[in-house]
């Protein structure tokens, strides 16, 4: 989980980003005391962080690097929500660079938060 090396083996830091941003929110998870933390994928889709508290999928967690609703990938909503249906789950966030907002889509929730922002919680 050393960020270092990937700044000095990409060729630009840009295209990493995503994956460092990634790092921060699993070593933030960690630090607030989630010990059940997993990464989920079914079927070509895939969710950054599933975290259980015991057999009850507590929360799913996308991470990208967007500036606005249009760069969030359309892949990362519908992991989301495929999972979201399969474990039960109505607690999902999408954690982007800089684009705040929550939409509904499916009867679900979506909670958008800047990375600084989610940070800043307590």
């Amino acid at each position: 989980v050393d960020t270092g090396l990937v700044r000095f083996f990409a060729p630009r830091f840009t295209k990493d980003f995503g994956r460092l941003m990634e790092n921060c929110v699993f070593l933030e998870l960690k630090r607030r005391g989630n010990e059940e933390i997993f990464y989920y994928r079914s079927n070509e889709k895939e969710v950054d962080f599933l975290i259980r508290e015991g057999l009850k999928v507590k929360q799913l967690v996308q991470v990208t690097y967007a500036s606005s609703r249009s760069e969030v990938d359309r892949r990362e909503i519908k992991a989301l929500l495929k999972a979201s249906k399969e474990l039960k789950c109505k607690n999902l966030l999408v954690i982007t660079w800089d684009y705040e907002g929550e939409e509904r889509i499916d009867r679900r929730e979506i909670k958008f938060i800047p990375l600084w922002k989610w940070l800043l919680k307590i």
